[in-house]
């Protein structure tokens, strides 16, 4: 066997992989940081503080004296509080009842209700945070569309010849008004297809009409990481300028092209740079959430774009951080209903990734750019602040309903009967992970 032909392989597996740990490692951080912080703030004292398992390649104790340490196995994390038998924090029951009183109180079974809680769900609460603030951060970076749409920057396309020019603000469209974004994309959709359409623009303050290419052609704006786009190697920027032959002009085309695929794969010509290059894709099955529930769709993994960049403007804080608080709400719903539509059979149990997806997903959109590997762990870490919430022993949710019990019947949970509903939600985790494993190495 040729060593030299398994190179790319063997540097897009450690890409991959080198993704998967760092994306992993920050939000297993932040969750990890949240228990430690509220904890040391109502009390609780850390006295470990850990990334990753196994051998400790590194370590340190400041001066609260909490050890912080890297581990040699970096998938994961934990803080062990004092009194913990082990990073599950169970109660290290002989240790625990030789101390005084006063130093229970410093132990996260012997803190107050109130405090017990906060620090289990300080955890989740952080990674919410840290996916509202990246949202928000990405926002005002790209800014948001000024209104009357206004032409920023002209992409390169085969149909960029026109009379467009960044700075002229778009009045009309065809003959129909667009004031703003939402008019503008209506427009778009019930025009006739033609490779020249007649604007009515504002060009320094004076308006007037001029012809311009198609405003929403077959651009590839995005992709979708792990989607037949990106495996046969479409790159943002790609126009499409024919299927099977057939010329096409605009990005609806292609969508239905795409959707009456029935799977069969497609021959396209892709405009990149000034050449003509031939790919060949087949669409995929997917699941998509739509008004609360979900559609099955042949999809190809790339988003649309206009022919040109929007002028934006720099949102306000409140603005961004609203935006970012709707993002992450929107992510949960679709992320429970998907599993709730999973469970029910309505849709496929194999949209459900384990690790090795996840990882797969964390090399594709590391490979697209820094942007675009930052709001992956945003949507990554709200994945993992809601799995987090569900009411199963072992995680944070279970802790929670324990603390729910003790503030409804004023005892905790016995020892023996923590010790059952642990082993049991430890047994049902490792199954949920056998199983989204085998979704990863069986599922097309």
């Amino acid at each position: 066997m040729d060593i030299a032909t398994l190179m790319p392989q063997f540097g897009g597996a450690l890409w991959t992989l080198a993704a998967f740990v760092i994306a992993l490692s920050v939000i297993v951080f932040v969750h990890e940081y949240g228990h430690y912080i509220v904890g040391r703030w109502t009390g609780i004292r850390s006295e470990v503080f850990s990334i990753g398992f196994g051998p400790v390649l590194f370590s340190r104790t400041d001066r609260h004296g909490t050890r912080w340490q890297v581990a040699a196995l970096p998938f994961g994390g934990y803080v062990k509080f004092l009194g913990d038998a082990s990073a599950a924090s169970d109660k290290a029951s002989d240790t625990y009842e030789a101390l005084d009183e006063e130093t229970k109180r410093h132990t996260m079974h012997g803190a107050p209700l109130w405090a017990r809680a906060a620090t289990v769900a300080a955890g989740p609460v952080f990674n919410f945070v840290l996916s509202i603030l990246v949202f928000a951060i990405v926002m005002s970076w790209q800014g948001i569309p000024k209104e009357p749409v206004e032409v920023g920057v002209l992409k390169p396309t085969p149909a960029t010849a026109g009379t467009l020019e960044p700075g002229d603000r778009i009045l009309a469209v065809d003959g129909s008004e667009t004031p703003n974004y939402e008019s503008f994309y209506t427009a778009i959709r019930e025009m006739p297809l033609s490779a020249t359409v007649s604007y009515r623009i504002e060009r320094s303050g004076e308006p007037q009409t001029v012809d311009g290419p198609y405003p929403f052609p077959p651009l590839v704006e995005s992709l979708q990481p792990g989607s037949a786009a990106m495996d046969v190697g479409l790159e943002r920027g790609d126009v499409i300028t024919a299927i099977d032959g057939t010329p096409v002009t605009a990005f609806r085309e292609l969508q239905d092209v795409v959707a009456k695929s029935d799977g069969r794969p497609l021959a396209v010509d892709v405009w990149r740079d000034g050449e003509t290059h031939e790919f060949v894709l087949a669409p995929r099955r997917v699941d998509l959430p739509v008004d609360g529930g979900f559609e099955t769709r042949w999809l190809i993994g790339m988003t649309g774009g206009l022919i040109f960049e929007p002028a934006t403007r720099t949102p306000g804080p409140f603005e961004a951080v609203s935006s970012g608080v709707r993002q992450v709400i929107f992510i949960i719903e679709s992320s429970l209903s998907g599993l709730w539509h999973m469970i029910t059979g309505a849709i496929s149990s194999c949209n459900l990734s384990g690790p090795i997806g996840i990882a797969e997903t964390s090399g594709a959109a590391a490979s697209q750019g820094v942007e675009s590997f930052i709001w992956f762990i945003a949507v990554l870490s709200t994945a993992v602040g809601m799995l987090n919430l569900f009411p199963i022993p072992v995680l944070d949710g279970g802790h929670l309903v324990f603390h729910a019990f003790e503030a409804l019947t004023g005892r905790p949970p016995s020892d023996r009967a923590l010790r059952v509903l642990m082993g049991m939600g430890l047994a049902a985790m490792l199954a949920l992970m056998a199983f989204a494993l085998t979704n990863d190495l069986f599922c097309p």
